[in-house]
């Protein structure tokens, strides 16, 4: 009797160390993927936030400064089965450490990934994108000698 349960018995316990080893790669994005029908951009990042993570975060708060886009950043310890720095749009991830993008994305990089999703756009452009112009132009005058 105790060998016909034997086979089940190992059976339940090999599936169930598949499922605890599997669960962050079943897992996907932490959080909603979409906010009222808007897919959500997340931030998985480090603590305290590194370089990359503060690229990331420079490049939502652009994204967001043209785009009606809902935003979300996580610490690493609220998201364990995620790799910080990570990014996802709804729920493709864009970028991991150690993976694609090493956890880093680009404006361009996004900007590209979220007008092909059709993202609706702010009525009127936020006031960083008039720091930034103002930026380029000193650093064009220190470049120029000026």
């Amino acid at each position: 009797m105790l060998t016909l349960n034997f086979p089940a018995g190992l059976f339940t316990l090999l599936l169930a160390m598949f499922l605890a080893t599997a669960q962050p790669a079943l897992a996907g994005p932490p959080g909603n993927t979409m906010i009222e029908g808007q897919k959500v951009l997340t931030l998985v990042v480090r603590e305290p936030p590194a370089l990359r993570c503060n690229n990331n975060m420079q490049v939502a708060a652009e994204l967001n400064n043209l785009y009606k886009i809902p935003i979300v950043i996580l610490p690493a310890s609220l998201a364990p089965w995620s790799k910080a720095p990570a990014v996802y749009y709804g729920e493709q991830l864009i970028a991991e450490d150690a993976g694609d993008f090493n956890g880093m994305v680009s404006f361009t990089q996004m900007l590209d990934v979220i007008e092909i999703e059709g993202a609706p756009k702010q009525d009127r452009g936020g006031r960083l994108t008039e720091v930034k112009k103002e930026f380029e132009a000193l650093k064009a005058a220190i470049k120029g000698g000026n």
